[in-house]
């Protein structure tokens, strides 16, 4: 297969192209236009300023999937203003272009998989999410659905599937890098009550499922998270039980807010969020990793 992919230097895109390259499918990335440490074909590309080299275009000539994942990190500074219109204007500047440019092209493509998140659901307490579920409140929930209501326009020429990612378990990068040093310390604790529910998923199954999706028949909205959601108590719990240390302290909520910011703190920290991959499963999808034990254990003997 002949598989274009978004965002592939991020923490997914780099797994998800060693192991399309690793079975054997070609990888086409978009990569900015200043890029020069690339590997194999490239569309050279500019979201912010909706351009894509046409020439770079004309000589892939089509796809047979694309894999869309570029859009600014959530967590990795303070939502001022700015910040959140970035974040918005990245991800729907970038799908509409994608979405554009893929309409053109004469052989076009069979499948876009694009990047959404069940921020989608917004924070909902002990609510069962599946992907039959309405769309949540907030500032998250509203870039998610902006997200896929970009990526649908291509519905006409394509089957869509819009990834809704949970929490990506890796060592490699995400959550899971900025809190092992502290737990290793046993200084790690939950956020708050730790009441609030996680659905994470691990970085293989992250990956394998994205390849499930754009090998099958899948379209509309999938969550990509583990069966077995948990709450932050119980992750934190599993977590420090993994590394033989203790996790006794709590971040305060207060803390939280000071921070991150009020806005930041409940949709990232505090959301609850008890969420379900039934389209997944559903359609025969097996996961390597099913629950927080068995993510947890990969992820810290993956670093070892």
């Amino acid at each position: 297969m002949r598989v274009g992919v978004t965002g592939a230097s991020g923490l997914v895109g780099r797994s998800l192209v060693a192991a399309l390259r690793e079975r054997g499918d070609t990888v086409i990335t978009f990569v900015r236009p200043a890029t020069t440490n690339h590997e194999g074909e490239v569309v050279r590309w500019d979201p912010e300023r909706a351009l894509v080299d046409d020439e770079d275009l004309q000589r892939v000539s089509g796809f047979d999937a694309v894999v869309h994942l570029a859009g600014a990190g959530i967590g990795d500074r303070r939502w001022s203003p700015s910040r959140k219109a970035g974040i918005l204007s990245s991800r729907v500047q970038s799908t509409s272009l994608l979405v554009r440019a893929l309409g053109e092209l004469p052989n076009g493509v069979k499948c876009l998989a694009s990047a959404s998140a069940i921020g989608w659901y917004g924070s909902r307490a002990n609510e069962r999410l599946d992907e039959s579920s309405s769309k949540g409140d907030g500032f998250l929930s509203d870039v998610c659905a902006a997200w896929e209501n970009a990526a649908s326009a291509h519905q006409d020429h394509a089957r869509v599937a819009y990834l809704r990612t949970g929490i990506v378990v890796s060592t490699q990068g995400g959550v899971m890098k900025a809190q092992l040093p502290l737990f290793r310390l046993g200084l790690g604790g939950r956020y708050s009550s730790g009441g609030q529910w996680m659905s994470p998923i691990s970085l293989v199954d992250e990956v394998r499922a994205i390849l499930w999706v754009v090998d099958h028949d899948v379209t509309g909205p999938v969550n990509l998270t583990a069966p077995s959601p948990l709450t932050n108590k119980a992750f934190t719990r599993q977590l420090a039980l993994e590394l033989h240390r203790p996790a006794i302290f709590a971040v305060p909520r207060s803390a939280l807010r000071v921070v991150l910011g009020t806005e930041m703190a409940n949709e990232l920290v505090l959301s609850s969020q008890r969420v379900v991959p039934t389209v997944l499963i559903d359609s025969g999808f097996t996961f390597q990793h099913p629950d927080a034990a068995t993510t947890l254990h990969w992820a810290i003997s993956s670093r070892k």
